[in-house]
């Protein structure tokens, strides 16, 4: 009986086991309502990461990687799925929103554009939806993943059981005029998260 019940209640704990919290730099769990800058982790290729007006449009503003490795960006916040703890945390869905307000009528929160057939790549843009998790959102929602030693962004999003969706690590794509968009990519794009 002993046995059983031992059985039982290590199964409920390793199942209701979290996944591991998200660190900064300075080795400090990331937040809820908080500030962060995305910085990369290989200098010399560029800064954190900002929005910017490419693809010939002003609006939506893409995610885009400063040119200069000296400048942070703009700070952003996470909203997981799951607000209760105020952790954000690894393997689970976020939202990731820019703190800055911009010339575009619409919101800063991150989101996957339609697929550009010039370029062949899926960019990462903004003018999505905070919350709100279903199939009109499925969109809005990243992923922090360990990689290697430090972490990586991955578009794979679980909010929705009956959606079918695309899993890929994000990573840079250098258009034809030298600027450093976020796309979804075989390579990722290795980052590290700074406290703004």
């Amino acid at each position: 009986m002993r046995t059983a019940l031992f059985l039982a209640l290590s199964f409920i704990l390793c199942a209701s086991a979290a996944p591991d919290p998200v660190l900064d730099i300075s080795g400090k769990i990331l937040r809820t309502s908080t500030d962060y800058y995305i910085l990369p982790v290989f200098r010399g290729r560029g800064g954190g990461l900002t929005l910017a007006s490419s693809r010939n449009k002003t609006c939506p503003l893409d995610v885009v990687q400063e040119k200069l490795e000296v400048s942070n960006g703009l700070p952003v916040t996470f909203t997981p799925f799951n607000t209760k703890k105020g952790v954000i945390r690894v393997s689970t869905d976020n939202n990731i929103k820019f703190s800055a307000a911009t010339i575009c009528v619409q919101s800063t929160v991150w989101k996957l554009a339609e697929f550009d057939d010039s370029t062949r790549q899926w960019f990462v843009t903004s003018g999505g939806v905070e919350g709100k998790p279903g199939r009109e959102t499925v969109g809005n929602w990243f992923k922090i993943e360990k990689h290697e030693d430090d972490y990586k962004l991955v578009f794979c999003p679980t909010v929705c059981d009956f959606c079918k969706v695309l899993c890929r690590d994000v990573g840079v794509f250098i258009d034809d005029a030298g600027v450093r968009r976020l796309a979804l990519s075989d390579v990722p794009f290795k980052v590290m998260f700074k406290r703004a």
